[in-house]
């Protein structure tokens, strides 16, 4: 189901850049067909596979709905596909989500514009400012540009927020003793 979802949004995202054809579930890597269809569904050239209408039509914006894109976005960032994450972000419709921004800003700091993630870790923040997660990631990004007292604030915010058993707060307590001791 994930890799359908991630190839129909990859698909949308890749369609203007390459003038290659749109696969289903079960084409590509991985081997082993996952799709309910036998996964061997292949569109035409400028075309993705619409699993609701089970059909391939040309791509369009809000084809996917805003978790859908958060998901595929994050599984993009996770493996470290920054650009392609930051292309699939950008087709949410709800701007202002902070999981969204969160991503768009991991995205933007792993692709070296430390400075472009900080201003979407603000806003997530300003949105949601007991989201720690972010706050795990800006403390991360302030190490980068050798910011360690805005690392030990974002420490400090966590630790007020969910105390010092939280994941976020073991990561980044993490990130400041190596980056101390380096």
């Amino acid at each position: 189901m994930r890799r359908r979802l991630l190839i129909q949004v990859l698909a949308v995202v890749a369609l203007p850049l390459f003038a290659a054809p749109a696969f289903t579930a079960g084409e590509g890597g991985g081997g082993g067909g996952g799709g309910s269809d036998g996964g061997s569904t292949k569109c035409k050239k400028g075309e993705v596979w619409d699993k609701k209408l089970k059909k391939c039509v040309a791509p369009k914006y809000g084809m996917l709905d805003d978790d859908n894109i958060y998901e595929a976005g994050h599984d993009l960032a996770m493996a470290g596909r920054y650009d392609e994450a930051i292309a699939v972000l950008s087709l949410a419709a709800n701007k202002q989500d902070p999981r969204i921004l969160n991503y768009l800003g991991y995205s933007h700091r792993h692709s070296g514009r430390v400075t472009v993630g900080l201003g979407y870790y603000e806003e997530a923040l300003r949105i949601n400012p007991d989201y720690t997660l972010v706050r795990e990631y800006l403390g991360e990004a302030h190490l980068q540009i050798g910011d360690l007292a805005g690392a030990q604030e974002q420490l400090a915010e966590i630790e007020k927020r969910t105390g010092k058993g939280s994941r976020e707060y073991g990561m980044l307590a993490e990130q400041i003793y190596h980056f101390m001791r380096s």
